[in-house]
């Protein structure tokens, strides 16, 4: 865990990090590396989301579970991979709803959402790294622990969030969510298995927009340049 963190985030999670159970994380993560395996994302980047999204910017968060394990792939934003990377199938569904959505939105020709991260969307995975090449291989080391205190507090401090939950997984983090002063919208995950069976129609894009402009806030600006 070699990044930093942005210092609104420090003020809410500076006595969560000093945990022993982040300690523990921490050893893992070097323990990881120290028998040769490959660790995605890099260590700069693993809290980024946090750090292109302060906490009082928080607008809409987006919850994923794992980051990707391909190479080049996984950059600390959920759903979004580096420029020049295949644009995953969850994000293409994902692009796919926002021209239904939106007439005028032109599908990019590649993945990184991080111009959504800068406007206030939050793109948080529940789990914060994984090995190269092994799906859910940082599952149960502490991250979780770690995310769900994230959605707790965001919860706790501010009032008029979107949470876009999508899949059984995200939608199980709405016991952490106090859904009397927050807005959360739930439907099926955009993976090619399930897109189908709700996500496709469920109008979330457009419909975190409007809830922003009822809080008195700017919209988000879908559109990836």
């Amino acid at each position: 865990m070699a990044a930093a963190l942005d210092p609104s985030w420090l003020n809410v999670l500076g006595t969560e990090l000093e945990k022993p159970y982040m300690k523990e994380l921490k050893s893992f993560l070097l323990d990881e590396k120290q028998k040769g395996f490959t660790v995605y994302p890099k260590g700069a980047d693993i809290f980024n989301a946090f750090n292109h999204t302060p906490f009082d910017k928080v607008k809409v968060v987006i919850l994923g579970q794992d980051p990707y394990h391909g190479q080049g792939q996984a950059h600390g934003l959920s759903f979004s991979v580096q420029k020049g990377i295949a644009v995953p199938p969850s994000l293409k569904n994902m692009y796919k709803e926002l021209a239904e959505e939106f007439p005028d939105f032109k599908i990019p020709n590649h993945g990184d959402l991080t111009s959504w991260a800068d406007q206030g969307v939050l793109l948080l995975n529940a789990t914060l790294t994984v090995r190269a090449h092994e799906a859910g291989s940082h599952q149960k080391r502490g991250w979780e622990t770690f995310t769900d205190y994230v959605i707790s507090e965001l919860s706790n401090q501010r009032s008029g969030l979107v949470f876009l939950l999508w899949g059984r997984y995200a939608q199980q983090k709405e016991a952490l969510i106090d859904t009397s002063k927050h807005n959360v919208l739930k439907a099926a995950h955009p993976s090619p298995f399930s897109a189908y069976n709700g996500f496709f129609g469920s109008n979330h894009f457009k419909e975190a927009n409007e809830i922003l402009i009822k809080e008195g806030l700017k919209p988000i600006n879908w559109q990836i340049d």
